[in-house]
């Protein structure tokens, strides 16, 4: 079956760093675009940032300057490197990959961040 699997969540102080991964079979990501969503408890999923198969990237306003995406191509991997987190990313993150086929999602990684 073809999946996502997202990874790298964990617990971490204020002002801390969390670096997640996605990563799929290469007939979902390749020339696709790969995205990371995030939802905290009782809020609905928000879109934090999406890199393209040539590496142009977006950020959401509360991802830019502090978030950063990338990806490598031969590992089929996409990374959310978070620095300077807050409380207020606590939340599950999600990888998304959006094909002709449909929205391909992870089964999401739990990040908290303690104050």
């Amino acid at each position: 079956q073809e999946r996502l699997v997202d990874s790298g969540g964990g617990l971490v102080e204020a002002g801390g760093s969390l670096n997640l991964s996605c990563v799929g079979p290469a007939s979902i990501i390749e020339r696709n675009a790969m995205g990371w969503f995030r939802q905290a408890p009782g809020k609905q999923r928000e879109w934090v940032a999406t890199i393209t198969s040539g590496g142009s990237k977006d950020y959401a306003d509360i991802a830019r300057g502090r978030f950063t995406i990338s990806r490598d191509n031969a590992k089929n991997t996409a990374y959310l490197q978070m620095n300077s987190l807050k409380p207020e990313d606590t939340g599950v993150y999600y990888c998304r990959v959006p094909t002709i086929r449909g929205n391909y999602w992870g089964q999401g990684t739990q990040v908290t961040v303690a104050s």
